[in-house]
């Protein structure tokens, strides 16, 4: 790795401060645990805030650590108010809290509200009878015309789940289906009563007077739905998909606006909103993070992360076409850039190992991840880093179906065996399903990679031995090293932060090349995203090698590059336009 200029002071103006911060997402269940029960804790996340400040982060975004069943895992919430004793109480998250802020790091929580638990109060009471006062805070219907609850076809509507199966399930005491996009255990909440909504901001404001810094809202595009709950298009499974009658609905920006109204303004602080948002297209994107609408600072978006499904889904994996990705993410920088702001991400809690999935593991891993970290950190917009991506961790071999605890891969794969040969299935599967990212976070090479003393929820990746925080904290040509020398430039070059967007190269099928540029400075970055080398044409004999992934690069050679197999290389320059 080469670092061959030394940043200037950050500037003194700045807008928004999270234009120029990097947010860190901790998975709590797999991140650190404190007692030895084999499932990380908030005292876990605790003892290991040092990895964090010594990376150069600013935000720590906490997945859900709410009272929960952990039907998936923690995304179905019983209490919002109070914490999964999983991971401690509510005196361990405040201590944990005021350790972040006294690091001078934010917090930010996950916010779930399309949906609770059935376990959840509100649920209880709504289907203990049609005629309580909370039945119409969930979304209960009768049995489809001409047939009789619990037939084959009664379901309201024919809408597929995104866990498998339909969206609605009966309930037999009271004869009436409730919806549930995703696993029965967890019920959508219906927006269109009032009462839901108030009760849903009273507990927001009830975290931000705790002193959280804001929240992730976990697919909270999907809160408005078409009321009439029309049947969608049937596809393979017999099902319909409805996507297009609950995913931005008519309503979403009425309440997400109202939202920002009621939780935020005349508010002191200044707080990050980021909506995770499924579907979402740009030009969804710069309505909702508009500053003049009032609604989120920023969304998650899909689109990039699709790229690599086939025909047949997410569990249909096929190759990444560099030339798909620079399409989509430069699509998302030249429209969002003017008016909204873009929330930089290639892995998360639902998302395999990037590395695994878009680079090279096995014999240009450390290039590749970070060849990867390069293009992305560098765009315009927010970057996320999920926990272990820092260290490059990787998907893991996981032998069988017994292994996995991700209720969207086994509801798969006990539907895929029924048609498909098991080992094709699990191929799948370990390409591309959740548990890739849930395995714990790999701290050191003894018992467990330094997770737990006991026994772990979920097996550990047994490339540990080597791949593991502690053997790259003081080599400087590690990854986490390379992650602090990117996270440096962010906030000392303005140019990152406020910078403008030109994508270069746009038809080389291998190599992402753009360009930042604000007041006099220019930043030129490349990354050979294959495993062969690669010739472009650009010339950099005015500009300074700011930042490689290598250590002897070629040099630039009359307006001509030769790049290594996922060789990446920042350029500074006041003169290259």
């Amino acid at each position: 790795m080469t670092l061959t200029h030394t940043v200037p002071a950050p500037s003194s103006t700045t807008s928004s401060w999270w234009k120029s911060a990097v947010v860190y997402q901790v998975y709590p269940r797999s991140f650190a645990d404190s007692d030895g029960d084999g499932i990380g804790d908030l005292r876990g996340i605790r003892a290991r805030l040092d990895h964090l400040q010594r990376l150069g982060i600013d935000v720590l975004w906490l997945s859900p650590i709410y009272r929960s069943p952990q039907a998936d895992n923690g995304y179905d919430i019983s209490d919002y108010q109070d914490i999964d004793p999983t991971f401690g109480t509510l005196k361990d998250f405040d201590d944990l809290l005021a350790d972040v802020h006294e690091r001078g790091m934010k917090l930010v929580m996950d916010l779930v509200v399309n949906h609770t638990s059935d376990e959840h109060p509100w649920f209880v009471e709504s289907r203990s009878s049609t005629d309580n006062p909370k039945r119409d805070w969930y979304w209960w219907r009768p049995a489809r015309d001409g047939f009789a609850p619990g037939a084959p076809g009664a379901e309201p509507t024919n809408w597929e789940s995104f866990f498998s199966g339909p969206t609605w399930t009966l309930d037999e005491e009271t004869g009436e289906y409730y919806l549930h996009l995703f696993d029965p255990k967890q019920p959508d909440l219906n927006w269109e009563n009032p009462e839901v909504r108030q009760a849903v901001f009273a507990m927001m404001r009830w975290w931000l007077d705790r002193g959280v810094d804001g929240f992730r809202m976990d697919v909270i595009n999907l809160i408005s739905k078409n009321t009439n709950l029309p049947d969608g298009p049937v596809g393979n499974a017999g099902l319909g998909d409805g996507f297009a009658h609950y995913a931005n609905g008519p309503r979403v920006h009425e309440f997400m606006q109202e939202m920002r109204r009621e939780v935020f303004a005349d508010r002191p602080g200044d707080y990050l909103t980021v909506g995770e948002m499924p579907g979402v297209t740009w030009q969804d994107a710069v309505l909702f993070t508009d500053p003049s609408r009032g609604e989120l600072d920023m969304v998650f978006q899909f689109e990039h992360v699709n790229l690599d499904h086939g025909p047949g889904g997410k569990f249909d994996p096929r190759p990444l076409q560099v030339s798909d990705l620079k399409a989509s993410l430069g699509r998302w920088q030249r429209e969002l850039g003017p008016t909204g702001w873009n929330s930089l991400y290639l892995g998360n809690h639902d998302q395999p190992r990037s590395v695994s999935r878009f680079g090279d593991d096995r014999a240009h891993w450390r290039e590749s991840a970070t060849a990867l970290a390069t293009v992305l950190h560098l765009h315009r917009g927010t970057p996320y880093i999920y926990q272990g991506e820092e260290i490059g961790m990787t998907n893991a071999p996981f032998a069988s179906v017994e292994d996995l605890r991700d209720i969207e891969s086994l509801n798969h794969y006990r539907e895929a065996v029924v048609t498909q040969d098991a080992e094709h299935v699990m191929t799948a599967i370990r390409h591309i399903g959740r548990d890739n990212a849930r395995t714990p976070v790999q701290w050191d090479d003894g018992p467990q990679a330094g997770f737990t003393a006991g026994s772990p929820w979920i097996g550990v990746n047994p490339n540990h031995a080597w791949l593991n925080a502690t053997a790259q904290y003081d080599d400087p040509r590690s990854i986490y090293c390379y992650y602090q020398h990117l996270i440096g430039l962010r906030h000392n070059l303005p140019v990152v932060a406020h910078g403008d967007f030109t994508m270069l190269l746009d038809d080389h099928p291998a190599v992402y090349a753009y360009e930042r540029h604000h007041d006099e400075t220019t930043l030129l970055v490349m990354a050979n995203l294959a495993s062969e080398h690669a010739d472009i044409e650009l010339d950099v004999t005015s500009a300074e090698l700011l930042l490689s992934n290598t250590e002897t690069g070629t040099p630039p050679k009359e307006g001509r590059l030769s790049l290594a197999p996922w060789e990446a290389r920042i350029y500074l320059s006041t003169s290259l336009r």
